[in-house]
């Protein structure tokens, strides 16, 4: 109980010191403050999705340098990742390093999308190559309005070191049962709150 009134006020400090985010930016709209209607089609959760993979060890601003060259050649499309061959995808998004690695993963990823018949969960995702925890509660979170709790560097610098919720050297699925199991479980609770932490975090840097 101690836990679940830390949680809930610190995200209200958060709210109030922050203001709304609105968590995940798209290309045709930015972020979008208060409005958890996004992803508001397939299109946008795709691209939702590609972000989420290509943040991998990088900065959104190379993120969104990526994804502005990808929509200008046309590949911000699951058809068009699927016929375009490495090298294209790896010169579109040279920007946020690791290109080749992540152009594949882009590829593994678009094609179980599209092998993918039943309903999309964390566990599939993370059977695809080069998924980890934090992209697959990502997409899931963001993508698919599914309430996974992100835990990512800022969640233990800010929550666990600072704040002293929890031990910050404990696992990413350890840290995630204990802040689910103290929140509501509600996609946009979760959304605004991981968010918050990531703005937080940049101003403590």
């Amino acid at each position: 109980m101690a836990l679940k009134r830390k949680l809930t006020s610190f995200y209200e400090r958060l709210l109030q010191k922050h203001g709304k985010q609105g968590w995940w930016p798209l290309l045709s709209i930015g972020y979008h403050k208060g409005d958890y209607s996004i992803p508001r089609n397939a299109k946008e959760a795709y691209e939702i999705c590609v972000g989420a993979i290509l943040t991998q060890n990088t900065s959104w601003k190379n993120v969104e340098k990526a994804l502005i060259k990808m929509d200008e050649v046309g590949l911000l499309d699951k058809k068009a990742i699927l016929n375009a061959s490495n090298e294209e995808i790896e010169n579109a998004i040279r920007a946020t390093g690791y290109y080749r690695q992540k152009a594949r993963k882009l590829k593994e990823f678009t094609t179980f999308l599209q092998n993918n018949r039943g309903e999309l969960t964390r566990d599939s995702l993370l059977g695809v190559w080069g998924i980890g925890e934090e992209t697959a509660d990502s997409i899931m979170l963001y993508a698919y309005k599914k309430a996974e709790f992100v835990v990512d560097s800022y969640t233990r610098r800010i929550m666990g070191e600072r704040e002293g919720m929890f031990n910050s050297k404990m696992s990413y699925s350890s840290i995630k049962k204990l802040i689910e199991e103290n929140l509501d479980k509600d996609y946009r609770l979760f959304q605004e709150y991981h968010a918050l932490i990531v703005a937080e975090g940049k101003e403590q840097r």
